[in-house]
């Protein structure tokens, strides 16, 4: 069982930034991808960026292409995800998860976080 969780949450204005962490309980986290995901109040959580285990890997949503980073240090086993030029629209809860590939489906992934909530002011 791997335990994760999100800190780093906040209230920003637009173009204002925030950096994620998600933090894992067990070494053997190091071995599984993580994804972040993001649920707006009415609307289903939605992918967000993808690491690899090695950090060889990225996959990013459109709409945090360019804007968001994703990046992990196994050694401290967490994953970050660095959030720039932050929008309204990116106000949601933002949840990170653990699984064996960075997939853009959550049912692909084993563990998740219990979230952190990101408020954008305009």
């Amino acid at each position: 069982q791997v335990q994760l969780v999100e800190s780093g949450g906040g209230f920003v204005q637009a173009g204002g930034s925030l950096r994620l962490s998600c933090a894992a309980s067990r070494r053997t986290a190091s071995s599984y991808a993580v994804g972040w995901f993001r649920q707006a109040p009415g609307k289903e959580r939605e992918f967000v960026a993808a690491i690899s285990w090695n950090g060889a890997n990225f996959n990013y949503a459109d709409s945090v292409k360019g804007r968001f980073t994703i990046s992990r240090d196994n050694a401290k086993n967490t994953v970050y995800l660095q959030t720039n030029s932050l929008k309204p629209e990116d106000t949601a809860v933002y949840y990170c998860a653990a699984g064996p590939r960075p997939e853009v489906v959550t049912n692909t992934y084993y563990y998740w976080g219990q979230g952190t909530q990101i408020t954008v002011s305009s």
